[in-house]
């Protein structure tokens, strides 16, 4: 956990083109902003990148960052954004896929699917059926442990909005998921 006053300190200088500040932001966020990317897209490579791209993106942007939520709340936002615009690509993507070859192609697996277990590709899997708004919910209420009131800056939605979409996404994955657990040695 960082200091308040010292990331504040890190921000001004980052606002005034200090790149070892803005280094000093990125230590400090990266692995959150990364399993925030690979909850959204399931690659760790698209992760990679979409991590890199959230970065940049924030830098460009820190002057419209004014300290009414917590900076992590930003940043989160940045990286929804740069993951729901990945996505609205890899849909237009596909869809031109299936136009070519005529048959339904589908969005590339995961990278290194030997590096996670079958329970956690089971829920992968049932995570990128829902839709990117709910998807969006859980993985910061969730994954990343945010309260409803900072998912609900992250997202630029109200706290209602994330409660909702993170009901309705928990009814949704727990009857995806079922059929799995049934299927699971020992239940």
């Amino acid at each position: 956990m960082v200091d308040v006053g010292e990331e504040s300190e890190w921000l001004e200088q980052s606002r005034k083109g200090n790149h070892a500040a803005f280094e000093n932001l990125v230590r400090t966020y990266q692995a959150m902003i990364h399993s925030v990317a690979f909850r959204m897209t399931g690659s760790l490579a698209d992760a990679d990148d979409l991590s890199q791209e959230t970065f940049i993106r924030a830098f460009q942007q820190l002057e419209s960052f004014r300290g009414e939520s917590k900076f992590s709340s930003w940043l989160c936002r940045v990286a929804m954004n740069a993951c729901l615009n990945w996505r609205q690509r890899e849909s237009r993507r596909t869809e031109v896929h299936q136009q070519w070859a005529g048959d339904n192609v589908g969005v590339s697996a995961e990278d290194n699917p030997e590096a996670l277990d079958e329970n956690t590709r089971v829920v992968q899997a049932a995570l990128n059926r829902l839709p990117t708004k709910q998807r969006a919910a859980m993985i910061l209420t969730v994954y990343e442990e945010m309260n409803h009131a900072d998912a609900a800056r992250a997202l630029g939605c109200s706290e209602a909005t994330v409660s909702w979409r993170v009901f309705a996404a928990r009814a949704k994955l727990k009857r995806w998921l079922a059929p799995a657990s049934r299927g699971s040695p020992g239940r």
